[in-house]
């Protein structure tokens, strides 16, 4: 089905407008308008209404909008993320894997939502073979340039973990959980394609003072996914993944503030 552009664009930002201007009735009205345009969701209405409080929380950001917001900002992420929002996890992930595996070299890397290749960088020689995953064509076209993996695949992280069956012994997913909600199933896949032994990276971003009563996930100010730092602890225990690192971190900044995090490692429990 065909998609007016320009009645998409009125709907979308007359929410906006009134979103920004606190009418949160009119931006409602607007983007289920929106909505019924574009029911793909390219714009991340859901989300917008969730965090809101005006709708009920999707388990995940719509593929639409995650594939669409990268691929608008591809050209430019590196600059954006790292320069401007001072992004630097792929790197600190690096540095904490130094510290609890001193000189250790991993065989597999599993990198989710890779991007633009930071986390490919940043163990560029200490990985023997590195895999890439992300949604946005862009992205893994840059990615590909760069030339520090082995493979890349164009696709939704939650999905190819599904149906992925290779094992690796190591697995990143740095700045891919505020796109996620619901870890019951993503955590299962991940600790299906780890190796016994094998580690499993991630960061995720706090819940903020006015939804710290939510058990598992909410959405904030930002659309992005905020979890709770016990539910990642359950998911992590049920799947037989044992957190050996966690600490509180500043992912990013958002509008000149630090927006507060966590770093998690856990590692595979051993078959017995």
């Amino acid at each position: 089905m065909k998609i007016d552009e320009k009645k998409l664009e009125h709907f979308y930002n007359l929410g906006l407008k009134y979103e920004k201007t606190g009418n949160f009735d009119g931006a409602v009205e607007a983007y289920q308008q929106a909505l019924k345009i574009d029911p793909n969701d390219h714009g991340g209405i859901a989300i917008r209404l969730a965090s809101m409080k005006r709708g009920e929380i999707p388990e995940t950001a719509p593929r639409a909008y995650i594939s669409t917001l990268f691929d608008q900002t591809a050209e430019l992420f590196d600059y954006i993320l790292v320069d401007q929002l001072d992004y630097d996890v792929p790197f600190l992930l690096r540095k904490t894997f130094e510290k609890i595996l001193p000189e250790h070299q991993f065989e597999k890397l599993l990198d989710l939502g890779c991007g633009t290749g930071l986390s490919g960088e940043a163990f560029s020689d200490n990985v023997k073979e590195k895999v890439g995953v992300d949604l946005s064509q862009k992205m893994i076209e840059i990615a590909h340039e760069k030339g520090d993996y082995n493979k890349l695949y164009v696709g939704d992280v939650v999905e190819f973990v599904s149906k992925n069956k290779d094992i690796h012994d190591l697995i990143v997913a740095t700045d891919v959980l505020p796109y996620i909600g619901k870890l019951e199933f993503f955590f299962k896949d991940i600790s299906y394609l780890l190796s016994a032994g094998g580690y499993f990276g991630f960061s995720t971003e706090k819940l903020t003072f006015d939804t710290e009563s939510v058990k598992t996930y909410s959405i904030g100010a930002y659309q992005r996914y905020a979890h709770n730092e016990n539910y990642i602890f359950e998911q992590l225990s049920i799947n037989k993944l044992k957190c050996v690192y966690f600490d509180t971190i500043i992912v990013r900044k958002e509008q000149g503030k630090p927006v507060e995090g966590q770093l998690f490692i856990a590692q595979k429990c051993a078959e017995r």
